[in-house]
């Protein structure tokens, strides 16, 4: 068994759910901290439109993601049952994904900013980076990987409780805030089919090994991500 297989301490006889999210409890707290930077910053008024800007430059990610993942696994699925299962879970799953980078823009729009502007400004690199590597994965390993990014999307939702906090700091409409509420309700169903899926994979100590790192790196550029725009409003 090499370091990159070797599981954490503790975790030989959890599911591969449970094995994922003690992996992810490690940087969790660089994620958090980037999204409280934001949400409880003296300024969170100015700050909130750039943080649905760059939610967006992720979410309108996802449908194209899981339909090359989808694509991958299908020309994989003859001879690997994990490309075969994930197929399928990805198949279902895309229709439930549809539209909700246009949620966001609808936010934006609440708040006076035009559609067409939001779509012209250029993502972050840290952005891109989190989506393309993404990509690498699907195309030139497994694209079961792409399970640890979902992960880090819809495994952790906001509560309803936080949105309204959120839309008291601000000071800003409901309106501007459907797409957190909507993910408040929907991505606790997706996280628990989700891990439904992981845990009914046969998965290789490989492929449990590369959805933890995309999981890993995706919390680490998506906290980056957040802490740019913290960082570009000074």
């Amino acid at each position: 068994m090499t370091a990159t297989t070797m599981p954490l301490p503790g975790t030989r006889s959890l599911s591969h759910s449970h094995q994922l999210r003690a992996k992810i409890e490690l940087v969790l707290p660089e994620l958090l901290t980037a999204v409280h930077a934001i949400t409880e910053h003296p300024r969170v008024a100015e700050l909130y439109p750039e943080y649905l800007i760059a939610l967006h430059g992720m979410v309108r990610a996802t449908v194209p993601l899981m339909r090359a993942a989808a694509d991958r696994s299908q020309a994989l699925a003859e001879t690997d049952p994990v490309a075969a299962a994930l197929a399928t879970y990805l198949t279902k799953h895309i229709p439930e994904e549809v539209n909700h980078d246009i949620w966001l823009l609808e936010d934006l729009e609440v708040l006076g900013w035009d559609r067409a502007a939001v779509l012209a400004k250029p993502p972050s690199a840290t952005v891109a980076a989190l989506v393309g590597s993404q990509y690498y994965w699907i195309f030139h390993y497994h694209p079961v990987a792409l399970l640890g990014y979902m992960e880090i999307m819809e495994g952790y939702p906001p509560t309803e409780e936080w949105v309204r906090d959120l839309i008291a700091a601000t000071g800003f409409p409901q309106q501007a805030f459907r797409s957190f509420s909507r993910h408040a309700r929907l991505d606790i169903h997706h996280r628990h089919d989700l891990h439904a899926v992981l845990d009914d994979l046969p998965l290789s100590a490989d492929h449990a090994a590369i959805i933890g790192v995309s999981a890993l790196q995706s919390a680490h550029l998506a906290a980056q991500a957040l802490r740019e725009v913290v960082r570009n409003a000074r």
